[in-house]
């Protein structure tokens, strides 16, 4: 499926269900470029606008891209966030326009070298990738990590993967890496919202019944006072030039 497309009938668990960024990521991002109330920042790839409303927070002017329609539609509004169809290959934004590009937990959708170009043409002095990535030395992280393995319908972990490595080789600029660990406290019906946001991930049919099955069980193995912690670890990393 064109990965600008998969995410259309999930737009409402998305906008639910994923979990933010930890501050110290979104302080990683605008370290050193001024003060955020006069930088404006691509988010490309914005989705529903989770990782745009935290800069925008900020006092940043976020231009949202995202070329799934149904994904902006159920994005919170924000009055320093505009939205704006477009790709991280094509952003439709003028060049030198943005002081910095950022892609959030969306960088291994993108035909990586056109992406950087288009960041590079785009953005004055910085391009960033956040992305989370569950943090299996917990335990129940590690027994949810087995359970979405076992029902997964295609590479998309593999492609996180290799998108961090790929954002790692930017061309020509000056990489800073960190990480910042946080969890996402979840009820039964955020478990099952959780898994139901992720596009390589059964949403009906026999699998998607037995998928929702082993997640109740997994909940009822792991739960305490009604909730369960998925643990994450978010990768920020910041290119300059």
């Amino acid at each position: 499926m064109n990965p600008t497309g998969r995410f259309g009938s999930r737009a409402k668990a998305y906008a639910a269900f994923r979990p933010s960024y930890p501050p110290e990521a979104i302080d990683a991002v605008l370290a050193g470029l001024g003060e955020p109330h006069v930088l404006t920042i691509a988010d490309v790839g914005a989705g529903t606008g989770i990782s745009s409303r935290l800069f925008a927070d900020r006092g940043v002017r976020v231009t949202a891209i995202e070329p799934n329609a149904t994904m902006r539609e159920n994005a919170e509004p924000h009055p320093r966030v505009t939205w704006q169809d477009g790709t991280a290959e094509h952003t439709g934004l003028e060049s030198a326009s943005v002081d910095a590009v950022v892609a959030c937990q969306a960088a291994h959708w993108f035909v990586m070298p056109d992406a950087f170009r288009e960041f590079r043409r785009v953005a004055r002095r910085r391009a960033a990738m956040l992305q989370y990535e569950r943090h299996e030395g917990d335990p129940f992280t590690a027994a949810y990590g087995e359970v979405v393995r076992s029902y997964a319908t295609d590479d998309t972990e593999t492609l996180r993967r290799r998108a961090l490595e790929a954002f790692s080789a930017f061309p020509d600029a000056r990489l800073t890496r960190a990480e910042h660990a946080s969890y996402q406290t979840l009820d039964l019906d955020g478990l099952l919202g959780r898994a139901a946001s992720s596009s390589y991930l059964p949403s009906s049919g026999p699998d998607a019944e037995r998928l929702n099955a082993d997640l109740r069980t997994l909940f009822e193995r792991f739960e305490r006072d009604g909730s369960v912690r998925l643990a994450t670890v978010t990768y920020v990393l910041v290119v300059d030039w």
